[in-house]
């Protein structure tokens, strides 16, 4: 089989407040939380997922909340925006869903041939909301206030902020097969034919751009889709001979991951499909309960002790 970058796996976040965190993206939002779990290299902090019905790699956004963390900085080396798509026409509904909620935005706009509405969330992270070229068949997750011809889809894209593009696309290109497809001013797109969507990475080179503050509302890393642990592996030794440090196979229990700090800073992952969000629970509860891995089990009192209450509510 011939090894292929399947487009965006999910994208990490950092928040504060588990609970905020938790409404925007499930009430302002209308996505589903298909997972609450923790941090599992902190696992005195939630780690939780919000995406489509089943949790399907390529709408996964998650977060892990640290009530009072310092706010971050955006700036280069990061990711800076999140770009999730939208059905055409949508836009005029959540611009005015924006404004009845206070939801901090910016007008529609259009880029690269495409409408799109930029907000930022509670702890200022920025994303938008795209009315794709290209027909997303993907079904959205409904709400009893977000219907089906305005639901979220996934992800479009992801944007990179970078002092200088030229190694980042070396590994774009050299590695994960990602092509240019389109140049405005100094933003430049590139995208995977393998992926039919959230297949679209672009980059904005701001070379004086100070380097950005990891913290309270910036994104933590970017993870990009393979099919299983074989390929998974084999990408391995492709960013090896970029002579860039990998770190081993991880067992992240919902999927096998790998992560490397690409030249420009930015923190990337590689992570499978399998064996998906359904590993601990049924689809019809996902997200409902606190999910732990194995190493953790024996903790759980400890551990459920000193979470914050998260009221989740289906």
């Amino acid at each position: 089989m011939e090894n292929k970058i399947l487009g965006l796996h999910h994208i990490t976040a950092i928040a504060g407040d588990p609970q905020r965190n938790h409404h925007f993206y499930t009430r302002s939002l209308g996505l589903r939380m298909v997972k609450k779990t923790v941090n599992f290299d902190d696992p005195q902090t939630y780690h939780l997922y919000y995406a489509d019905k089943v949790g399907t790699p390529g709408t996964l956004l998650t977060f892990f909340p640290w009530p009072g963390v310092k706010q971050g900085k955006i700036g280069a080396g990061m990711a800076t925006e999140i770009g999730y798509s939208v059905p055409k026409g949508s836009l005029d509904f959540w611009k005015r869903r924006f404004e009845a909620n206070n939801t901090h935005h910016l007008n529609i706009d259009e880029r690269f041939g495409e409408k799109y509405l930029l907000f930022r969330d509670p702890d200022g992270l920025w994303l938008s909301l795209v009315e794709a070229k290209h027909q997303d068949n993907r079904p959205g997750w409904v709400t009893n206030e977000v219907s089906s011809d305005v639901a979220i889809k996934g992800f479009h894209s992801i944007t990179l902020t970078l002092n200088s593009i030229v190694e980042t696309v070396e590994i774009l290109t050299g590695v994960f097969g990602y092509r240019q497809v389109e140049q405005e001013g100094n933003l430049y797109r590139y995208k995977t034919d393998h992926a039919e969507n959230a297949a679209i990475v672009d980059l904005l080179e701001s070379p004086g751009a100070p380097v950005g503050v990891n913290a309270g509302g910036t994104n933590h890393h970017v993870a990009f889709r393979v099919k299983d642990e074989q390929v998974l592996m084999a990408f391995r030794e492709k960013v090896l001979a970029k002579g860039l440090h990998i770190t081993e196979k991880i067992d992240r229990k919902y999927f096998f991951s790998l992560y490397f700090r690409e030249p420009g800073g930015v923190l990337f992952e590689i992570a499978t499909d399998n064996p998906g969000m359904a590993v601990d629970e049924k689809v019809d509860e996902l997200g409902t309960s606190l999910m732990l891995p194995g190493q953790y089990e024996s903790m759980r009192a400890r551990i459920e002790a000193v979470l914050p209450e998260l009221q989740v509510k289906v």
